[in-house]
């Protein structure tokens, strides 16, 4: 086998980023991924910037740590635009994100979240109806305004992780499908025990999301890295022409428009897990309760056909990225994305590879270290 200097565990959207960001470098890198459960290969495209109802309210103790991340969720937008001019398009638009209210309650709680967000950088603002009108029309009439935050956007992941993953081959960048049972650290390197056989490199960068936690757990560290089983649904190819990412004050939903013309509806309903193997099912209500939302959200869509549904893993950790080199072994670099890890994703990759190159990483990412479950 080809001689390894950084194995990539975890094949989605930050690992495939960190090894061509490492193999730019000249690194012999090879990614092993499990094939199943990712993420990336589930995601719906959205660009998240500002905080979401839904994570404040399921989350409350993890909002602290997502609003002193703020800039990062900024810079990990800038980076995607970067990717989309480099990579020759990924049908990403950045004309913000509306979170909508449909009360002036739910319009006071956004005005006092874009005052905590501004206060981080963000470039958000409140409008009223008349002002929503100019930009969304097709907003049913029951909203009454909306929170926007001009850093978020949408692009397309189907394309995005074809265009990067052909990017990681031309470059060399070795990729196998097989399970990582355990993580092995030597004096002269690291050993992945996987179903495949066992891989040898100099040290390893951890992208693997919801099973990085186990795989680190042996070294004494507790990151709490959790698999969240979601639903998402795809129409068929309609109007309007929907350039925001849309959002809801209180209410679980995502709703954003591809190129194609088709809509993809999701935003945190809930699938069953069917453990780590098999790919979580979709729950009849969730389906049901999404569209219907969609469709009271924006009525212009109602007659609309939905084409697929399908579940994926979203992971969870106390809010905030892990990124750094773990503290029991210097040959093994962290890299989770926190909360929204496919927005994150290709930062966090980035930042990662640098570490394991040897170099000072472009942003200030002390807080994310994974010293901090060392205790």
């Amino acid at each position: 086998m080809t001689a390894i200097d950084t194995l990539v565990i975890g094949g989605g959207i930050t690992g495939t980023v960190a090894a061509i960001a490492l193999a730019k470098q000249g690194a012999r890198v090879t990614v092993l991924d499990a094939g199943t459960n990712a993420g990336s290969d589930a995601n719906a495209g959205s660009l998240h910037v500002q905080m979401q109802s839904r994570f404040m309210r399921l989350y409350p103790d993890q909002v602290p740590n997502v609003e002193a991340s703020l800039p990062f969720y900024r810079e990990a937008a800038e980076e995607w635009a970067r990717l989309d001019e480099q990579l020759g398009g990924l049908d990403l638009i950045r004309e913000g994100g509306l979170m909508l209210a449909e009360s002036h309650e739910q319009l006071a709680f956004l005005e006092a979240k874009a005052a905590r967000e501004s206060s981080k950088g963000l470039s958000v603002e409140i409008l009223d109806r008349s002002a929503l009108d100019a930009v969304a029309p097709w907003l049913g009439r029951q909203i009454v305004g909306a929170e926007l935050c001009k850093d978020e956007g949408k692009l397309n992941p189907l394309i995005a992780n074809a265009k990067l993953q052909a990017l990681a081959k031309q470059l060399g960048v070795e990729r196998h499908t097989a399970c990582v049972r355990r993580i092995e650290v030597q004096t002269d390197g690291i050993e992945a025990i996987t179903s495949k056989g066992v891989f040898r490199a100099d040290q390893s960068v951890l992208a693997a999301a919801w099973g990085s936690g186990d795989l680190v757990a042996p070294f004494g560290i507790t990151i709490p890295s959790k698999a969240e089983p979601l639903h998402m649904n795809i129409t068929e190819a309609g109007a309007p022409a929907i350039h925001h990412l849309v959002q809801h004050a209180e209410r679980s939903i995502t709703l954003k428009q591809f190129g194609s013309g088709q809509i993809v509806i999701g935003g945190g309903w809930p699938a069953k897990s069917r453990g780590k193997v098999n790919p979580p099912s979709v729950q009849s209500f969730s389906l049901l309760g999404n569209v219907a939302l969609a469709a009271k959200l924006v009525p212009g869509i109602t007659g609309l056909r939905i084409i697929r549904t399908w579940a994926g893993m979203n992971t969870t950790t106390d809010g905030a990225s892990v990124v750094g080199r773990l503290p029991q072994s210097e040959r093994i670099v962290m890299a989770i994305p926190g909360d929204a890890g496919y927005t994150l994703g290709p930062l966090v990759g980035r930042m990662a590879a640098e570490i394991a190159h040897g170099q000072t990483p472009t942003m200030d990412i002390e807080r994310f270290s994974p010293d901090r479950f060392a205790a």
